[in-house]
């Protein structure tokens, strides 16, 4: 099952191995900032540069 990153919950994210303990930043970031537009602004995210590397498999930016 592939995750959107913009209407997951936190709960869903956390569950992407990749993305684990993440989930909450990253719903915050896309409150803050708006809808994703591209699964590689997760390079943004404090924490997660670099980290996240194999989730493009498991969400995406619909």
């Amino acid at each position: 099952m592939v995750i959107n990153l913009n209407n997951a919950t936190a709960a869903e994210l956390d569950a992407v191995p990749q993305l684990r303990g993440h989930g909450f930043k990253i719903v915050t970031y896309r409150d803050q900032r708006g809808r994703f537009s591209n699964v590689r602004q997760l390079e943004e995210l404090p924490g997660l540069a670099g980290k996240w590397n194999g989730a493009e498999a498991a969400v995406s930016v619909e």
